[in-house]
């Protein structure tokens, strides 16, 4: 679910063909071990404005996804009917998305406990589960629109976190060219300023950490009208400063 849908049996990949049936599997994936109502289906496969014979198509795309998701041996589907719809029922089946929370809540729980190291590493483990946006572009409707905002902001706090873990690490300088991508890609999200700004003041680049303070002013300032956020602010201030605060704390 962490890019484009697919599913994988062993080392093989198997992707849906058909969209309206991959849009029927998303949301199924994205509710699994909840039932979900035919009406609230048909919304995300069609929209508002529904064929005719919508409920039937609803039933053929049901039988066509329960083909795709069938095993030699398998004797249940893992889609099964009941009131008042479907529920996908995972058995030991993984979704990408519940190992990435949970290497997401290890990182925390290492960083807290004084464990830098060890939750760097968890963080890089949940990001490199990531293939491209969730869902790929499955998310039209308003359930699966919602996950996938849900998930873009969850990716970019771990990444946020990675790079605490980076600076905890003193690997300062090495986190540089990736947050000039991070503030390129996320150009509103004021927290990879920050630390960019402060990745370059420990490295012994003060002029090039106001630069940026200025982008990110001038960026929110022409889109929103807005200036920078007051943690932003402090942070140019102590640079121009030299605030001794601001010198990395040796691993």
């Amino acid at each position: 679910m962490l890019g484009p849908i697919r599913v994988l049996d062993g080392d093989t990949a198997h992707e849906v063909s058909a969209r309206k049936i991959e849009v029927l599997l998303a949301v199924l994936l994205v509710r699994a071990g909840q039932v979900v109502a035919p009406g609230q289906l048909m919304t995300e496969i069609w929209g508002e404005d529904l064929p005719r014979r919508a409920t039937a198509g609803l039933h053929v795309y049901i039988s066509q996804l329960r083909k795709f998701l069938a095993r030699p041996g398998q004797a249940d589907s893992p889609i099964v009917t009941t009131q008042p719809g479907y529920v996908l029922r995972l058995g030991s089946d993984q979704l990408d998305v519940q190992d990435f929370k949970r290497l997401v809540a290890d990182g925390r729980a290492s960083r807290r406990a004084g464990l830098p190291e060890q939750a760097f590493t968890r963080y890089q483990e949940a990001l490199a589960l990531w293939r491209g946006p969730a869902l790929g572009d499955q998310r039209s409707g308003p359930v699966l629109t919602a996950f996938a905002g849900w998930a873009e902001l969850a990716r970019l706090e771990c990444a946020e976190e990675l790079v605490e873990c980076a600076f905890d690490l003193g690997r300062h300088r090495e986190y540089v060219g990736y947050l000039y991508a991070m503030t390129t890609e996320n150009p509103f999200r004021e927290a990879f300023y920050r630390q960019l700004m402060l990745a370059l003041y420990r490295s012994g680049c003060q002029a090039e950490a106001l630069q940026v303070y200025q982008t990110a002013r001038s960026v929110l300032n022409d889109e929103f009208g807005l200036e920078p956020c007051r943690t932003l602010r402090d942070l140019q201030r102590a640079i121009l400063l030299g605030d001794p605060r601001l010198e990395a704390v040796a691993a």
